[in-house]
């Protein structure tokens, strides 16, 4: 699976924005889907994961009621929403492939470039 990464920008504090992950490979379907953020000076940490078929999500309790992971199948796409943006959101955000359903990086299989969130306060 390879992943790509878009729709990252500047926003402020109380703002929103999409952020759109497109897969290639005949695996995005059978693929859990998660997405990961990395802020200057920390490690990466997980934020959200989606089942392969879509039915389940979860979350990091920093964004739990903020953001929202989804997929579109016939897209080969994975979506994070994310709300009422805060300046502890600013990372650079990568989006994660793997076969089972995890929060942690290292079994992430695959990974796409990130795309940098900026919030301003």
């Amino acid at each position: 699976v390879q992943l790509q990464a878009s729709g990252g920008g500047l926003v402020q504090a109380g703002g929103s924005l999409r952020l759109s992950c497109a897969a290639s490979g005949r695996t995005f379907s059978t693929s859990n889907m998660g997405w990961f953020r990395q802020a200057p000076g920390k490690e990466r940490e997980f934020v959200a994961t989606i089942r392969s078929s879509g039915g389940s999500t979860y979350y990091a309790d920093s964004v739990k009621g903020r953001f929202t992971i989804s997929r579109d199948s016939a897209k080969n796409t994975v979506y994070l929403q994310m709300n009422s943006l805060k300046a502890e959101d600013t990372a650079v955000y990568y989006c994660a492939a793997s076969s089972i359903v995890t929060t942690s990086t290292d079994a992430m299989r695959y990974w796409g470039k990130g795309t940098q969130v900026t919030v301003s306060s």
